[in-house]
């Protein structure tokens, strides 16, 4: 039956009714399923372009990094989605939101909902499950080429199945202890984080910064053979720059799903012009950033080297920092305030990006500056910018607003600004308490960093079974013979039934491992291995 059927029917069992009654209950109801069916289209649809996000963030990934490792990235992104899906199934969702739409006294996790019992909106479950599936994959591209597979779906899966979810019911639940929408909420406002800066970047930026330290850098980026440090950092250049900008093209374009979306609905007023708001913000910022790191690094570069250049994949992440930052005020702010905002997640982003160089620390895509500090600086920015009017609208109360309008009626009123320490404070520390030692515990295992032998051949010959295809990258042909070499004795042996070179904690004990843990680099020394 239709919506109107439906109403008819409801109506005319009540046979109190007047025809004028009976009229405008039938309109109200009609309205009502329409701006339900509306509703949830909208959701749907938003939460399909944050998902397709997926797509951006593999393009991304797959351009930066060497040929021989694309399929491995293209995999992990792929196990990003699915760790995600299930671990949001089963448990992610329940710690997330389990029990908090009641309301009642403030929790520190869900308990209720596992494997979605019990849950009837469905639309809400998906467009949170992308969200989450977007922490888990801001990861992917820092630890490219040098990952193990098993790692990474153990990550992935931990991280949207415990670690962002408590954050989430901390930040957007009814009962979290930072939300705006507790009873009693924290400075009397709560912590602001509208689409997800802190919640969903930071989040995953932090875990990002956590496994590269651990990890290390990848072959030849920062050391040499010997371990000793080179005097200027080894540039790895990606193999396609077209995939990097269409990745980042597919990103903002699902970002407008992001921040849009979080309006939750679109058949009022008041939420259609938060979510236009939110779109104009949207755009603005990502503008304003790209702009800014662009033109930031040519001044730079030409006063350092006397030569101009226009650095393509700083203004990408530059624009992906704009938008990073925007997201948690992009319904709070004045256009010309997500400008600015922009513009100093641009600096922020080069600033924080030369950092991780001089700490040799290696992210082959900058996730950590575009995502853990330009967070950072979103949750900061809605502190100082959020306007009375707009947060009036979207969040009921005027009370509490950015500092800068706090001057501006004569008072020092610190409470929204300082909520928003608070909260990255705490995610800062939920997420350093839990993935710090998970990583530890991975790496000791053996199960995080590929061994030495597997990375220089590339990760695509390592774990997939591919061939290596002439003049892809720059692989030596003494490095695939040892290889190959290595592989048909480990087959022989497992054929034999004699032990593998792994010991008894799961790592490796070849000869290039054992080199590894003295800080040597045998990407220079293959032939040793060969004469073995």
């Amino acid at each position: 039956m239709s919506s109107y059927e439906d109403c008819v029917a409801l109506i005319s069992a009540n046979t109190t009714l007047t025809e004028q009654e009976r009229t405008v209950q039938l309109v109200t109801c009609v309205g009502g399923e329409v701006a339900g069916g509306v509703d949830t289209f909208f959701l749907v649809y938003s939460a399909s372009l944050v998902f397709f996000m997926q797509a951006g963030f593999a393009m991304l990934c797959a351009g930066a990094v060497q040929k021989k490792n694309v399929q491995n990235t293209m995999l992990k992104n792929l196990l990003d989605a699915c760790g995600a899906a299930l671990g949001f199934y089963s448990v992610g969702y329940a710690f997330a939101y389990g029990g908090s739409f009641e309301g009642g006294k403030t929790t520190f996790i869900g308990n209720t909902n596992f494997f979605l019992m019990g849950v009837d909106d469905y639309v809400f479950w998906l467009f949170q499950f992308a969200f989450a599936a977007t922490s888990a994959t801001i990861v992917a591209g820092t630890l490219a080429e040098r990952c193990q597979m098993t790692a990474y779906l153990c990550y992935s899966v931990m991280l949207s199945g415990f670690v962002y979810p408590v954050i989430v019911h901390a930040v957007w639940s009814y009962t979290g202890f930072l939300s705006p929408q507790n009873a009693n909420p924290l400075f009397g406002v709560g912590m602001i984080d509208f689409a997800g800066s802190g919640v969903v970047h930071m989040t995953g930026g932090i875990t990002a910064f956590i496994a590269a330290n651990i990890l290390g850098s990848r072959k030849g980026r920062f050391f040499d053979e010997r371990g000793m440090k080179l005097k200027k950092p080894k540039f790895f250049p990606g193999h396609s720059i077209a995939l990097q900008v269409l990745g980042s093209f597919i990103l903002w374009f699902g970002w407008y799903g992001f921040n849009i979306g979080s309006t939750g609905s679109i058949t009022t007023t008041a939420a259609s012009e938060t979510a236009a708001l939110a779109g104009v913000n949207t755009t603005l910022a990502a503008a304003s950033g790209g702009v800014a790191a662009l033109f930031a690094n040519l001044i730079h570069a030409e006063r350092k080297t006397g030569e101009a250049t226009f650095n393509l994949n700083f203004a990408m992440n530059g624009c992906l920092g704009g938008l990073v930052c925007i997201t948690a005020g992009c319904a709070l702010m004045e256009p010309w305030a997500a400008i600015i905002v922009g513009f100093v997640a641009g600096l922020l982003y080069l600033w924080f990006s030369n950092i991780l160089v001089k700490k040799c620390i290696d992210d082959a895509v900058d996730a950590i500056p575009v995502h853990m500090i330009n967070g950072l600086w979103g949750l900061i920015a809605v502190g100082l910018f959020a306007t009375p009017r707009h947060m009036e609208r979207v969040y009921g109360t005027s009370e509490n607003v950015g500092w800068f309008y706090e001057w501006g009626r004569g008072s020092g009123n610190f409470n929204l600004l300082g909520c928003q320490l608070v909260g990255a404070l705490f995610i800062v520390a939920w997420v350093s308490a839990i993935m710090l030692p998970f990583f530890i515990v991975l790496n000791y295992l053996g199960w995080f960093r590929a061994d030495a032998l597997e990375e220089i051949v590339g990760l695509d010959v390592s774990y997939h079974g591919g061939s290596y295809q002439a003049g892809a990258d720059a692989v030596k042909d003494e490095h695939l013979a040892a290889f190959n070499k290595r592989k048909q004795d480990m087959l022989r042996r497992r054929s034999n039934g004699s032990p593998s070179n792994r010991s008894s904690h799961g790592k490796r004990t070849d000869n290039f491992d054992q080199d590894e843990e003295r800080g040597f680099d045998r990407s220079g020394a293959v032939d040793n291995v060969m004469a073995s």
